[in-house]
């Protein structure tokens, strides 16, 4: 009971301050699909209708154009084992793979995938994602950094929930306004508010692979696409052998 009071008065207080109640949601499956299990998924987006992904791990990293109904990769980029790749997201007609402890972006032809160039990165590469004004990156902190095409920072935004930063933020996804991002090593997705990072909302992804699917080589969740074309939600996992197609349904209070 004391519980229920307290979330009841910090939802007054949240609504007195001008800040709308934290919104939680669970999962519906709607479809699934074949994932490579060989893919360390760090990066995943859709362009025009096509499915994108990149993959992690020194010696494994690769960019792939996919398949979506076989999980196979119709086209392949694969990097030197220096690299450890990291996010990936086209904008402007280029396409931007962020490396983690190297802190070195590449810069591809979005439309046939040659190399453009190696650029110096500020920080660790994590997730990133565009609004079709600026690159939005994570680097693992509670932090989220918005850029030009040139990677200079136009500004940054601390990530917060009820006022505490959450840090160890992921993989990114624009969504409808506002920035979709994988926790690391939670089954959590926060909706984050762009303008002043609060989080406005928590999806909980427990249990979205079955325990039957899961290998020691099963990693965590990590992986949010969205298709512009028609607003359908991707999920998958680092060596998942699913991507899954789902609906969020916010839980009611």
């Amino acid at each position: 009971m004391r519980r229920i009071v307290t979330a009841f008065i910090l939802s007054i207080l949240l609504i007195a301050c001008g800040e709308a109640p934290l919104k939680e949601y669970s999962l519906e499956v709607v479809a699934e699909y074949p994932h490579d299990v060989e893919s360390y998924t760090q990066g995943l987006f859709f362009q025009d209708g096509q499915l994108y992904e990149s993959t992690g791990l020194h010696g494994k990293s690769t960019f792939r154009k996919v398949d979506i109904e076989t999980g196979k990769a119709l086209e392949r980029l694969d990097f030197d084992k220096k690299y450890f790749v990291e996010g990936s997201v086209m904008w402007k007609d280029n396409l931007y793979i962020l490396t983690w402890d190297t802190k070195t972006a590449f810069i591809y032809d979005a439309g046939t995938l040659e190399y453009k160039s190696t650029w110096k990165y500020p920080r660790e590469g994590w997730g990133i994602t565009t609004d079709g004004k600026h690159l939005i990156a994570s680097d693992g902190s509670a932090n989220i950094y918005f850029m030009d095409e040139n990677f200079a920072q136009q500004k940054k935004i601390l990530v917060t929930l009820e006022g505490r930063p959450v840090r160890f933020l992921n993989e990114l996804e624009y969504i409808d306004g506002k920035i979709w991002a994988n926790v690391y090593t939670t089954d959590e997705i926060v909706i984050i508010n762009p303008k002043d990072g609060r989080i406005e909302g928590v999806i909980n992804c427990k249990g979205l692979l079955p325990k039957n699917l899961i290998t020691p080589d099963t990693d965590v969740l990590n992986g949010i696409a969205c298709n512009p074309e028609d607003g359908k939600i991707y999920l998958t996992g680092k060596n998942w052998p699913k991507l899954y197609e789902v609906k969020i349904v916010e839980k009611k209070r």
